[in-house]
């Protein structure tokens, strides 16, 4: 095998295999889906920045969420968009290390910001009356920074594993994007240990934390049942529903995707997943939260009231 290995520069993504027509009706659809994920998301974070009411650590985390989600969907769409175009441009070798360790990092930022906002929803609704001391902005800008840098870390371990690892010919991802397991593929030499860090790291940041977000409602659920105020429990509903529902479409096609076999499972499949773990999920974010959220529909009423009467 050492006499075969080269020094690869670039890889070719092989995307999806469809027609030309297909995949130009895919670049408009994609491009209007990637176009509306970015303006959906910062609309929130623009109404968060300018509405003191929306101030609070719900919405301070839901803004670390939209980030999340913008940059995400920056990292790996306009390189899918460009496939479409053009199936024969290759990414560099630098750029395709760059886009891993960037998708792995937000993945990870997003599954911690997930739990933060489940647990600053238990303490809201199970310890309202000490939610203000053990929700300060102290506590929440920590929150915010350690799943940052938590996130960061778990993607650099991945990377400073996969650097190190000799490719040779073809040098052809069979995805979208240099997804992590794809790009191992190529690699010839033992990659058993990356591929258990792979696990390992899914198991940490999404088994686990799943649980400890099904635990949290579970408190919540007992919590909302024993409320005697109408109003109080339809805004308990409101607000936990919003979140579960990010969390349902986060988690169901993550833990699918990488906690599931990997190897002779349905790869079509779970390319397929992956993409709508990509380009949908950050569409769908806000318009999940906007159109459940009545302090967000709000803020909008507000914004525009405030744009008509200037």
């Amino acid at each position: 095998m050492g006499g075969n290995q080269t020094s690869v520069t670039e890889f070719l993504l092989l995307g999806f295999p469809l027609s030309r027509r297909t995949q130009l009706l895919l670049f408009g659809l994609f491009s209007l889906s990637y176009a509306f994920s970015l303006l959906g998301n910062g609309v929130i974070l623009g109404l968060i920045s300018l509405d003191s009411r929306l101030h609070t650590p719900m919405y301070f985390f839901l803004s670390h969420l939209a980030i999340v989600d913008i940059t995400y969907a920056c990292t790996t769409v306009p390189q899918m968009l460009v496939n479409l175009l053009n199936p024969a441009k290759p990414i560099s070798f630098a750029g395709c290390m760059t886009q891993t360790f960037l998708f792995l990092s937000l993945a990870h930022t997003e599954c911690l910001l997930l739990v933060v906002m489940s647990y600053d929803r238990y303490v809201a609704i199970c310890h309202p009356l000490r939610y203000s001391v053990i929700m300060s902005w102290r506590v929440c800008i920590t929150l915010a920074v350690t799943s940052w840098a938590s996130g960061s870390l778990l993607a650099l371990v991945h990377l400073a594993l996969l650097l190190p690892l000799p490719f040779c010919g073809p040098q052809k991802i069979n995805h979208f994007f240099c997804e992590i397991i794809a790009v191992l593929k190529l690699a010839c030499a033992d990659t058993h240990v990356n591929e258990m860090m792979v696990l390992a790291g899914a198991v940490s940041v999404l088994v686990g934390p799943f649980s400890s977000i099904v635990i949290s409602y579970i408190h919540i659920l007992r919590a909302i049942l024993k409320m005697q105020s109408g109003e109080g429990l339809q805004k308990a509903f409101s607000t936990c529903s919003s979140h579960l529902c990010v969390v349902g479409l986060f988690y169901s096609t993550a833990i699918i995707i990488y906690v599931g076999p990997q190897h002779g499972g349905p790869k079509e499949q779970k390319k397929y997943l992956l993409l709508f773990h990509s380009l949908c999920n950050p569409l769908l974010n806000p318009l999940i939260y906007s159109l459940r959220s009545k302090e967000v529909k709000a803020a909008v009423k507000r914004m525009l009231k405030k744009q008509r009467t200037s």
